[in-house]
């Protein structure tokens, strides 16, 4: 018997972790923390329903925070499986893993230092070390290379576009054959490759994200531009929090085409995220994971003036000139952003711009639903700058793309499970599914067991 249990993403965007059993032998696909609201937060403390130790092997599909986040607590509370990877993946995972490390550390010790826990001592949720040890699990498997996992599962990646290295997982095990749509990319996106299709399977479980919308046809180019250049022209400066991978360098990929166009020429363009500039030198080391030729991958990162160090930092946040921040978080949830917001938000003439999903709970959801003032570091700060939303630029597919995906399928699977993604949206998709291709689909509950 095979049966699959979602342990994250079910019912909300963040924490995907979908299980796999058959006869005693455990396989994860994708191991994120929940992100955003405080009580989904709270999730990555709680002790996994299975114990860690139980799990053979762990699927990741890419490497953004909410599908490989919770890697670390796994490999600390007893893992000692493999986690099967592309290996673009494996190195963006780096980046954000010891990241993730070294700000629960810093979190832990702000919190002791200002005495404000009920925990005595405060401890992260997972270290630096804990990170690497994760990483010293890995291994690395090309895409459209079947291989042999414990248990006798057979899994092939294939491209999902989206971000660097990230891939769609088709496994097939005790005779079934289930796809997981991981994240999956736009089509026609200019950087990205388009979602490879999976031929056929017996059971799908695929995102929903943009489940219930349809992303604007406007040129991403244009729409970046006229919203800097009113932005300049007012004497403001365009601050834009961007998740470091992926989105960063689609930004810079999008300025470099708007100086190539004689636009922005004398505007200042800095990337200030230390893992956003480690991505960017990374994605010239991976041709063959997106459409950008080697010349203008170095083009495009070289578009920006990189600022690694904190004082750099500071610098362009005292500075009263016109000009472009790319900065982490994409949600406004930490990093450097939230120094450039506390700055520039209270001032009119400048321009907080979103270029992708805000979950709820993120001050990047409270300011595109137009909170006049946010929390950060324990201070509320008057939003008045204005605020953008360019969700064309998504790296997300909508609710068409997702479709289409979908349709790629040459027979029906028996079952579609949709996950990682807001209820409206799982639902809109859950019913077009049913509407438009007569399958069985249903959104999963958190630990609902389903027999395959």
């Amino acid at each position: 018997m095979l049966t699959l249990t979602s342990l994250g993403a079910a019912g909300t965007v963040t924490g995907s972790k979908h299980l796999l059993q058959s006869n005693g032998t455990r396989i994860l696909v994708d191991c994120g923390l929940f992100q955003g609201m405080k009580n989904l937060r709270e999730l990555n403390w709680e002790p996994l329903a299975v114990e860690p130790s139980s799990i053979d092997a762990v699927i990741l599909t890419h490497a953004h925070l909410d599908h490989s986040g919770y890697l670390p607590r796994l490999v600390r509370d007893g893992f000692r499986g493999r986690i099967f990877s592309t290996a673009a993946t494996r190195e963006v995972a780096a980046l954000i893993l010891k990241d993730s490390g070294h700000l629960n550390e810093k979190d832990a010790d702000f919190l002791n230092r200002i005495g404000a826990t009920r925990h005595k001592p405060a401890l992260p949720l997972y270290t630096v070390r804990d990170a690497e040890r994760a990483l010293d699990a890995f291994a690395t498997i090309p895409f459209g290379k079947p291989m042999e996992l414990p248990g006798g599962a057979m899994l092939t990646f294939r491209h999902a576009g989206h971000i660097l290295g990230a891939a769609t997982a088709d496994l097939t095990w005790a005779g079934r054959r289930i796809a997981f749509s991981g994240d999956l990319g736009r089509y026609g996106d200019p950087f990205m490759l388009d979602p490879e299709p999976i031929p056929e399977a017996d059971h799908v479980v695929i995102e929903s994200t943009y489940g219930n919308r349809v992303h604007d046809g406007t040129d991403p180019a244009e729409a970046l531009g006229a919203i800097a250049e009113r932005t300049v022209r007012r004497g403001g400066t365009l601050i834009v929090p961007a998740f470091a991978v992926g989105r960063a360098q689609a930004l810079l990929y999008y300025l470099w085409k708007l100086r190539e166009m004689d636009r922005l020429t004398n505007v200042p363009i800095y990337l200030d995220s230390p893992m956003a500039i480690n991505a960017s030198e990374m994605l010239c080391s991976f041709m063959d994971d997106h459409r950008l030729s080697a010349q203008v991958c170095r083009d495009s990162c070289a578009i920006a003036t990189y600022t690694r160090e904190v004082e750099e930092s500071k610098a362009i946040t005292f500075s009263p000139y016109p000009k472009i921040v790319i900065s982490a978080s994409g949600m406004a949830t930490g990093g450097r952003v939230l120094h450039h917001l506390k700055a520039f938000a209270p001032d009119h003439k400048n321009t907080i711009l979103f270029t992708g999903f805000q979950a709820a709970g993120t001050r990047g959801r409270a300011m595109l639903e137009g909170a006049r003032e946010v929390k950060i570091h324990g201070q509320w700060i008057p939003v008045q700058a204005e605020v953008a939303d360019l969700p064309m630029l998504s790296a997300h597919a909508d609710a068409n793309e997702l479709m289409r995906w979908l349709s790629a399928f040459r027979r029906p699977p028996k079952r579609v499970f949709i996950v990682h993604g807001e209820a409206q949206a799982s639902e809109a998709l859950r019913s077009r599914i049913d509407h438009e291709l007569n399958w069985n689909a249903v959104v999963p509950r958190q630990d609902q067991v389903f027999e395959l």
